[in-house]
């Protein structure tokens, strides 16, 4: 799933916003397009302001199998707190990040090639590492909501 492809899904699920299912996932519609929306505004905020000339890329085998396999396992990662929702989440808030959204996809295309950014667990990717990492991680959250809302 391209990015783009992504932030339209992400939008089209903020009117099911307050769906929640527990035996799927602890938390709600709304907080899945939250974080997804924060991660890839969060990123493409540090691609844009990374040093270039200090970029060394690292290999990371899990990395690879897992973006080759477009596949985030649920339920092992511990999201960091600046992509964190907020207690309240606002659906004004969330069409405002998916602007926010489409506006970061214009600005990536602009980006260097070495721009780079430190992922918790997949270490510093660059440009199109960060870009693939965007597209998985929003992939898993649009199942995650595409299963909450089947159930």
């Amino acid at each position: 799933m391209k990015l783009k492809e992504a932030v339209q899904a992400l939008e089209a699920n903020i009117p099911h916003r307050d769906a929640l299912h527990t035996a799927v996932s602890a938390v709600t519609v709304a907080w899945h397009i939250d974080h997804s929306l924060k991660v890839i505004n969060g990123i493409t905020h540090t691609l844009k302001h990374s040093d270039v000339t200090v970029f060394k890329g690292n290999y990371s085998v899990f990395r690879m199998v897992l973006f080759a396999l477009d596949y985030l396992p649920r339920g092992r990662a511990k999201s960091p707190k600046r992509v964190l929702p907020p207690e309240e989440i606002i659906t004004e808030a969330l069409y405002k990040q998916v602007e926010q959204a489409r506006q970061s996809l214009v600005e990536l295309e602009a980006i260097p090639v070495k721009a780079n950014f430190r992922h918790h667990i997949f270490g510093v990717l660059n440009k199109k590492q960060s870009i693939r990492m965007m597209e998985v991680h929003s992939k898993h959250h649009l199942k995650i909501i595409r299963d909450i809302l089947k159930a």
